[in-house]
């Protein structure tokens, strides 16, 4: 574990370093203030390149990723946990841009995957729990959409309070992608009601 000061546009963090010895992947938690405490707002982020990095807007997760900071600092305290080698839901970044080009012809980011014979869904969140209780952690205001993350917490021996939505708004070049997250991954995606064609 490694940790140093970080500055950002959002404001400032304490970035907390850690290397998962099992697999060799690294991960970060950006920490705001103090945590040590009950019922902490947490954002449990997945790495995507191409949204977080090259806000592309094929996804929202580079949205996500800078307002789950800012709500961060906005309520004084709160850890964003970064997981690494979650890549595409975890089939990993060439696979990943194997799915969106499939997606080009038609199919949804589920039959994309399916078609590659690859998982749907291959994150695993234990790392994140382990994180979250070496920072002290052991409940959460989990800034999520994804019913399916509270539940692996859980399964981890970390009380979620509350499901707080994090909720962007859909471009024309994301929707069919929102879509296909709230009819078939489940995801709590409420502000696409009354859109056409997605009611």
């Amino acid at each position: 574990m490694v940790e140093t000061r970080l500055p950002t546009v959002h404001g400032e963090f304490l970035a907390v370093g850690y290397l998962d010895r099992r697999s060799g992947i690294e991960h970060v938690a950006l920490v705001h203030g103090d945590v040590v405490d009950e019922s902490v707002l947490t954002r449990v982020h997945s790495e995507c390149l191409t949204g977080d990095a090259f806000a592309s807007t094929h996804c929202e997760c580079g949205d996500q990723l800078s307002a789950a900071l800012r709500a961060i600092v906005a309520a004084g305290r709160g850890i964003l946990v970064y997981l690494q080698g979650h890549e595409g839901r975890g089939i990993g970044l060439l696979a990943k841009l194997r799915a969106m080009k499939l997606q080009e012809g038609g199919l949804d980011t589920v039959e994309a995957n399916i078609a590659l014979g690859l998982p749907v869904d291959a994150r695993e969140y234990g790392e994140a729990a382990e994180i979250l209780q070496d920072l002290g952690v052991r409940s959460v205001r989990l800034l999520s959409n994804n019913p399916r993350k509270r539940e692996a917490l859980l399964r981890h021996g970390v009380a979620v309070a509350e499901q707080v939505p994090l909720l962007m708004p859909p471009g024309v070049e994301n929707i069919r992608y929102l879509r296909a997250k709230r009819e078939r991954l489940d995801h709590d995606l409420p502000h696409l009601d009354g859109i056409p064609g997605l009611s």
